[in-house]
């Protein structure tokens, strides 16, 4: 793990041995990914130090090093801090990972909305004494629970924004169908688009944008004549997991919406994992999630054993 450490706005980055052929250039470009204009602006900006001189960001790094960048400098937050009871399942000066309850939306969809997860994000942080633009990486439905990744400064956001899109933010799903499913595992491949006959519901459409979901039977609990499948996914399409396993003819459980019984309140899906390469330290994280409804929907079920 790399040796880092906050100091007030700035964050040091001590250079690790395997960083001495890159130039400060090509760290941002090609390791981080970071987009042209955040670069820029803390390059003009001279927010990023070498050794507390400004760098010449051609020449290569050596080990031991000190590269500093002024990352925490005060944002506005761009979701109105509103206290909620969260649950944390991890936290540094970049990232925030939380458990999401279900009923409640991931960001705010209209302007002096306060009720959703991104504002609890917000008023945490804000409570921490930070002045920092708390930010989703990725999103779940209002009635699937589970853990969300959150970025707390515009440069971690850009690159793990960039590591979404490159299928490196990893999530594992568990859902409970309505039926036995006949195949162990498999792969769905079939595109998703808007169902022109409701205004929020998707189906399958040749028309639709690329969408590709794994699945793998965890349990058939054939007393209740549902199964227990573990989902991961290659593209991160609205409805994803329901429209493919409804169109595979095993709606979930709950999901009225794609065809689901009505044994539960909402559609039995929850992100239980999250695996994510901190851009920093290049530490592994993986969070779980524990189940939050109560009654339980995921009976029996050990979210720390996926």
């Amino acid at each position: 793990m790399i040796k880092t450490s906050k100091k007030g706005t700035w964050y040091e980055i001590i250079v690790p041995e395997h960083w001495s052929s890159f130039s400060l250039d090509h760290l941002f470009r090609s390791v981080w990914k970071a987009p042209k204009k955040t670069t820029h602006s803390l390059r003009i900006g001279k927010n990023v130090l070498l050794n507390n001189a400004t760098p010449d960001w051609t020449k290569p790094l050596s080990p031991g090093d000190r590269l500093q960048i002024n990352a925490f400098f005060p944002e506005e937050p761009s979701a109105i801090p509103a206290f909620h009871e969260i649950d944390v399942l991890f936290e540094d000066e970049h990232l925030l990972i939380l458990n999401k309850p279900p009923g409640m939306a991931t960001h705010p969809n209209e302007p002096g909305q306060t009720d959703t997860l991104a504002n609890a994000a917000a008023f945490h942080v804000q409570s921490e004494g930070f002045s920092l633009n708390v930010r989703h990486i990725h999103r779940l439905d209002r009635d699937t629970s589970g853990a969300v990744l959150f970025a707390k400064t515009s440069l971690a956001g850009a690159i793990l924004d960039k590591m979404l899109e490159e299928r490196k933010v990893k999530r594992t799903y568990l859902a409970l169908v309505d039926g036995l499913l006949k195949s162990r595992k498999g792969t769905i491949n079939r595109p998703i688009g808007r169902d022109r006959h409701h205004p929020v519901r998707r189906r399958v459409s040749k028309t639709g944008q690329t969408a590709i979901t794994h699945y793998e039977v965890a349990e058939w609990l054939k007393k209740e004549q549902q199964t227990l499948v573990r989902c991961s996914l290659e593209t991160g399409r609205t409805h994803q997991i329901r429209v493919h396993l409804s169109d595979l003819g095993y709606p979930l459980a709950g999901d009225k919406l794609y065809g689901g019984s009505g044994i539960y309140s909402r559609q039995a899906l929850h992100a239980v994992k999250l695996e994510v390469t901190h851009p920093f330290t290049e530490e592994v994280i993986v969070c779980h999630a524990p189940f939050m409804d109560y009654p339980p929907i995921f009976k029996d079920v050990d979210p720390y054993s996926f």
